[in-house]
């Protein structure tokens, strides 16, 4: 087995398409829209080269699939970068915070030294949580 798609909730998925190709370089994989099955739209990006694995920009369902009350927990917990997280992993934490920021995505933490390597945090349009990780190789070994 491997992991073939992971998946954030967004609350609108055109703006975390746009955030996600425009903003932080990914390509589209998937965009499809099924009539059949109420308009619904499976969309799917991942990092230039990486094709194996993507990430699904899911919107949160409504009716009947997920009452209002959930609904509205969903995109809570979303909005609070609670409802998942997504680990970049790259060679030069530091380069791509400058490149990302000149792309216009809003860093919550700089990249700074931790035990494990470089790290800094990001959050996409709809909150969720976003970590750039330079891993050293002491502690990838």
């Amino acid at each position: 087995m491997k992991i073939a798609n992971t998946q954030l909730w967004v609350q609108d998925q055109q703006e975390a398409l746009e955030f996600w190709t425009e903003k932080v370089g990914f390509e589209v994989r998937a965009d499809v829209t099924m009539a059949e099955m109420g308009d619904f739209r499976w969309l799917t990006v991942s990092p230039p080269g990486q094709e194996d694995v993507a990430i699904v920009l899911m919107a949160i369902p409504g009716e009947p699939m997920v009452d209002a009350a959930t609904q509205a927990q969903v995109r809570d917990l979303a909005a609070k970068g609670l409802a998942g997280t997504v680990f970049l992993a790259t060679d030069d934490c530091r380069a791509d915070y400058e490149r990302l920021r000149a792309n216009g995505v809003e860093f919550s933490e700089a990249p700074e030294e931790r035990p494990y390597g470089i790290d800094a945090g990001f959050r996409d349009p709809s909150g969720n949580a976003i970590r750039l990780t330079q891993v050293s190789l002491s502690f990838a070994a």
